[in-house]
């Protein structure tokens, strides 16, 4: 995917949208509504639709952002170290357009025992 330029990912995304998606913020915990989401289907990349993840890897981990134990392929994926709270964390990102999702750790249920925690408003749920 070719790269865009701040303002045209302004263009496409919500304000909300770009501070999580391209300035690697957080939403507020609770916040999003696909926290109770318990339909089947695919969650995509709010910024490129790429499918990062199913609803059958989604669980509700407490944590306040919605949670999966795995993305939908190998591909979706990619990562990077995080060390804005002055600490690491595994920072987790769309492999397609490199838009901010959120982070994963090693807390997670089995299979995986990862727990990836991202930020709704990253995603859109498309039902199956």
């Amino acid at each position: 995917m070719p790269s865009k330029s701040d303002d045209d990912w302004k263009i496409c995304l919500t304000s909300d949208q770009f501070r999580v998606l391209r300035g690697c913020g957080t939403e507020p915990p609770l916040s999003s509504p696909l926290n109770g989401e318990k339909r089947a289907g695919v969650y995509h990349c709010a910024g490129c639709d790429a499918p990062l993840f199913s609803s059958m890897t989604k669980y509700d981990s407490l944590s306040g952002w919605p949670s999966f134990f795995a993305p939908a392929s190998e591909t979706a994926i990619g990562q990077s170290t995080d060390h804005h709270l002055g600490y690491a964390r595994t920072e987790i990102h769309c492999a397609t357009c490199h838009g901010h999702l959120g982070h994963v750790f090693s807390d997670g249920p089995p299979p995986t025992g990862l727990r990836y925690c991202i930020n709704g408003i990253s995603l859109v749920f498309k039902p199956a």
